[in-house]
């Protein structure tokens, strides 16, 4: 699903503005993005809770070449799901 089809879908349940809906999700989308540069987690209740973490730089071996290459360290967010939402999903 790609993110026109997710505001028209929240815009038809609420009723509401598919631009107003899409300035919702750019307004979350943002937080998220701004807390995770902090290292701070983000839970959302009913839905789950975002959380950054640092991996550190490793050396990794090409398999065709046999080369060495050094992996730059980096952040990524990781999703725990609710146990709400994994109930209703279920």
């Amino acid at each position: 699903m790609e993110n026109k089809e997710i505001v028209n879908r929240i815009a038809k349940k609420l009723g509401r503005k598919s631009a107003d809906i899409n300035k919702l999700v750019d307004g979350l989308s943002t937080v998220l993005k701004n807390s995770c540069a902090e290292m701070d987690s983000m839970a959302i209740p009913g839905f789950g809770s975002f959380e950054p973490k640092k991996k550190n730089e490793r050396v990794t071996v090409m398999p065709g070449t046999g080369k060495r290459l050094l992996i730059p360290p980096k952040v990524v967010l990781s999703f725990k799901i609710s146990n709400v939402l994994k109930n209703k999903l279920r």
